[in-house]
C-alpha cells in the first residue's frame, strides 16, 4: 500500500487516555505497540500509520495537517485553539473543568474578574471568561495549581475535578457552573477528505463502542408471552424470533443496552420466559 494511501493517526503516548485509547484501537483489529518506547507503528495489512504522541501536542499536529486523525482529550482540543474538528466522543476518560478558591469567601464566576486564576488550560479558560466578558489575569501552571493559591501566587485556580478530594485537602471549594464536560475524543484535520480506510476506521470505532454498550440477549418464550417479552427486547430493528422444536414456545434473540440488561432479565422472567442467556458482544456493524 502507497504512503500517500496511508491513515495517519496520533495516539496518546502515556497519561490516563493511553491506555484506553490503545484498548479501543486493539478491540478494533488494529495493531498496537508492545513496546513503549516505540514512536510509530505501521499497519500495513489495515492502511494505518500510528504515531505515539503527548496527549497535549496531539491537536497541534492533527490541526497542522501533518497527521489525518488523532486521539486526545476535548479539553487539551479546545486549550490548544488547534484547527483540528472533533468527530466524536469515545467514552473514556470523562472529566470536569471547575473553578475552585479558598472556601468561605461566598465565591461567583463574576467576582473572578480582576483576579488571578491559575490553570494548566490558559486558552480554554480564556475563550470561557471572554464569552461571559470577565477579565482575570490568567497565570499558566504546568500543574498541582492547588497549591498556587496557599503560596499566594492566585486567587483562585480552574482545573480538572475529579472527585473534588484533593482540592478539599487544600481548603479550596468548588463554585460556579461546570466549565467543561470533557473525555477522551477523536479528532481530525480541517480539509481531510476521507477514503475508504478512513470509513473502515470509524466503522470499526463505532463498532466497538455500540458493542461495549450493549449485549445479546437469548430466551426461550410461549407463543402466549411472545409478545410481551418481544415489546421488552426490541432490539435495534426488531428481535430475531424462530420456532423451537417444543410446540408453542419460540427462541428470541435482540441487543439490549448493557445497563439495563439484569432488570430486562428480571421482567422477561416474570413475562413467562426462560433459559435466559446474556452473552458480550466483541463486535459489530450497524
Amino acid at each position: 500500500m502507497s504512503g500517500q494511501n496511508v491513515l495517519r493517526i496520533a495516539v496518546p503516548n502515556k497519561g490516563a487516555l493511553s491506555e484506553a485509547a490503545a484498548s479501543l484501537l486493539s478491540e478494533a483489529g488494529y495493531r498496537q505497540r508492545t513496546d513503549r518506547k516505540d514512536l510509530r507503528l505501521l499497519d500495513e495489512a489495515n492502511g494505518v500509520e500510528f504515531f505515539y504522541l503527548r496527549p497535549r501536542d496531539i491537536a497541534i499536529y492533527v490541526g497542522e495537517g501533518t497527521l489525518d486523525l488523532g486521539i486526545t482529550g476535548r479539553d487539551l482540543l479546545l486549550d490548544s485553539m488547534a484547527q483540528a474538528v472533533e468527530v466524536r466522543g469515545l467514552g473514556f476518560g470523562r472529566s470536569r473543568f471547575r473553578f475552585a478558591a479558598p472556601a468561605g469567601r461566598h465565591n461567583t464566576v463574576e467576582g473572578l474578574a480582576g483576579r488571578r486564576i491559575a490553570t494548566s488550560y490558559p486558552g480554554l479558560l480564556r475563550s470561557y471568561l471572554d464569552e461571559r466578558g470577565i477579565d482575570a489575569h490568567l497565570i499558566h501552571l504546568d500543574g498541582a495549581v492547588e497549591s498556587s493559591i496557599g503560596l499566594g501566587v492566585a486567587d483562585a485556580i480552574a482545573d480538572v475535578v475529579e472527585t473534588g478530594t484533593t482540592l478539599r485537602k487544600a481548603g479550596l471549594e468548588i463554585f460556579g457552573e461546570v466549565i467543561l464536560e470533557s473525555e477522551g475524543v477523536l479528532i481530525r484535520r480541517h480539509g481531510f477528505e476521507a477514503g475508504s480506510a478512513y470509513e473502515h476506521f470509524m466503522k470499526r470505532i463505532e463498532g466497538v463502542q455500540v458493542a461495549r454498550s450493549y449485549v445479546m440477549l437469548d430466551y426461550d418464550v410461549p407463543e402466549a408471552n411472545l409478545a410481551a417479552a418481544s415489546d421488552l427486547t426490541p432490539g435495534l430493528e426488531a428481535p430475531t424470533v424462530s420456532p423451537l422444536s417444543r410446540q408453542g414456545w419460540y427462541a428470541v434473540r435482540a441487543m439490549v443496552p448493557r445497563g439495563q440488561v439484569q432488570t430486562l432479565m428480571d421482567q422477561l422472567w416474570d413475562a413467562g420466559a426462560r433459559a435466559i442467556l446474556s452473552t458480550d458482544i466483541a463486535a459489530c456493524r450497524i
